[in-house]
């Protein structure tokens, strides 16, 4: 007897159809699994027998029962395709009828009890099961919620092997789980801006930052309040476009980081790994590389603070992801490419002990010393930064002020202006914001008046830019232009902009 079900498999973060084929015969009894599988595949032989006996099924022990799983040069990995092998081998023995799993699918992975457990990655494969046609879809009951953003099929949370063949012969039906419908009502975050004593230029630059998704080194004593200013960021973010919010979704799918209560990330993910991190966690790894770092703050904000105590070849792994939006990882079993587009918020002292150049403290570093731990800081990396700017001490006026300042929700309300203008500017590209303006775009997206020219001229003989940091330069200004509102870049914003370049200057050529 030949019967097949329908699975998918997933490989990074590119979901694929399988096919489960099954072919039971009277012969010396065996139970084989083909068709590229690896080890944990072929182990579900004695979890799938346990999970029929466990749940007081027969196992057609005494034939010999054939498992191809096709396309057969493609790897399988993982325990994903657990449940259609076991729904393969119901089938098999016509407890599930062929006509009824023409557009069913089945995804998930079976305990030696009978249960299915919930596995990684299983909303990439549900867009691509809708995108195949799929009307039906099982899976783990605690990925039902996952699976249910996505309109379009009926998704069923199985709990039990039991539960699923019971509900094929028609003696307790399952229900499709209702539709996960998302809350796009972004909370303040953790910090506001109106909490922010002082730092005025600092928050602005956040906002320019925040307006055109540029990235932002901010150098200052501790306790000016950086990693104060980078925390609330995530406050005065653009809200996360539905599309937005399926691709955040997708990476933290496969990375195991669903939590089934909220399945579907509306908020912009702000990761801050510690300085230890390794190249692994921070680029993403692992025999089976999973997402690191990098990805997981995709569409969000990356905060790397203490910048120079990272490691070398940590801070060396940034630079493509920041130029290209996306890391590749390569192993010996293939290639996997994961999306990596974020907002870079670096923190950094101006030295060793901290206060260099501090008003009222003494630096206690000498000259090599400040030179060497600025050194740690390439400048193929300081170039990939848009905005570089200083956060300096705070006074007891200011920190003892009652005065009620700027809160997020005003200043995400100028960002968000902003950003529409961008939305319309690059509609019908894959351009999102400024800061992601390709090289073809820039003259006819950067337009600029014969002053604001000259100052750019100027700017780029006096700081001796480099030609990325002279695109960066007017990318920012664009930004500027559009939180004033105005189509064309003036002087003033490019007088503005490249301020936000000046302390490459102050404090990697002159140390």
């Amino acid at each position: 007897m030949f019967n097949s079900i329908k699975s998918f498999g997933l490989t990074g973060l590119n979901a694929f159809p399988v096919t489960v084929e099954i072919e039971v015969s009277k012969s010396i009894p065996d139970f084989q699994i083909i068709g590229l599988a690896d080890a944990a595949v072929r182990e579900c032989r004695e979890r799938i027998k346990s999970a029929f006996r466990s749940s007081f099924m027969q196992f057609p022990e005494k034939d010999r029962v054939i498992i191809n799983l096709a396309p057969a040069d493609v790897k399988k990995t993982g325990t994903v395709h657990d449940l259609a092998i076991a729904a393969a081998i119901a089938s098999a023995q016509g407890w599930i009828r062929p006509e009824v799993t023409e557009h069913t699918a089945f995804i998930g992975e079976i305990s030696l009890g009978g249960e299915i457990r919930p596995i990684k990655g299983v909303l990439p494969m549900t867009i691509l099961a809708r995108d195949y046609g799929i009307t039906e879809l099982f899976v783990p009951e605690q990925n039902a919620g996952e699976a249910s953003v996505i309109e379009g099929l009926n998704v069923y949370g199985v709990g039990t092997l039991r539960q699923l063949i019971w509900h094929f012969v028609g003696k307790k039906l399952l229900t499709p789980h209702p539709t996960y419908v998302p809350d796009f009502q972004n909370s303040a975050g953790e910090s506001d801006f109106c909490d922010i004593r002082g730092q005025q230029l600092a928050k602005r630059a956040m906002e320019v930052a925040a307006a055109g998704g540029h990235n932002i080194l901010l150098i200052g004593p501790p306790g000016s309040g950086k990693s104060m200013l980078a925390k609330a960021l995530p406050s005065i973010l653009p809200r996360l476009t539905f599309n937005e919010a399926i691709d955040v979704t997708n990476v933290y799918s496969v990375a195991g980081e669903i939590d089934p209560t909220h399945p579907l990330i509306t908020s912009r993910p702000f990761r801050a790994p510690h300085h230890t991190v390794s190249t692994a966690g921070l680029s993403g790894g692992g025999t089976i590389p999973r997402p690191g770092e990098i990805s997981l703050a995709h569409h969000g904000v990356l905060f790397l603070d203490e910048l120079p105590e990272f490691s070398h070849n940590a801070l060396e792994i940034l630079r493509q992801p920041l130029e290209d939006g996306k890391v590749t990882i390569s192993r010996a079993a293939g290639t996997i490419t994961y999306p990596s587009s974020f907002m870079l918020v670096a923190a950094m002292n101006p030295c060793p002990c901290g206060f260099y150049g501090h008003p009222t403290r003494k630096c206690t570093c000498n000259h090599a010393g400040v030179q060497k731990y600025l050194g740690r800081i390439s400048g193929p990396l300081l170039d990939r930064i848009d905005i570089n700017v200083e956060a300096e001490a705070v006074d007891f006026a200011e920190l003892n002020s009652k005065e009620k300042l700027e809160s997020s929700v005003q200043i995400r309300e100028r960002v968000q202006a902003a950003r529409d203008i961008q939305t319309r500017r690059f509609a019908g590209t894959a351009i999102t914001c400024n800061a992601n303006i390709t090289p073809d775009k820039m003259r006819e997206c950067c337009v600029m008046t014969p002053d604001a020219e000259r100052v750019l001229e100027s700017v780029f003989r006096t700081l001796g830019l480099s030609g990325r940091a002279y695109d960066k330069v007017i990318k920012t200004a664009r930004t500027i232009a559009d939180l004033a509102g105005e189509e064309v870049i003036g002087k003033a914003h490019i007088v503005e902009a490249s301020t936000y370049r000046a302390l490459d200057k102050k404090y990697w050529d002159n140390g």
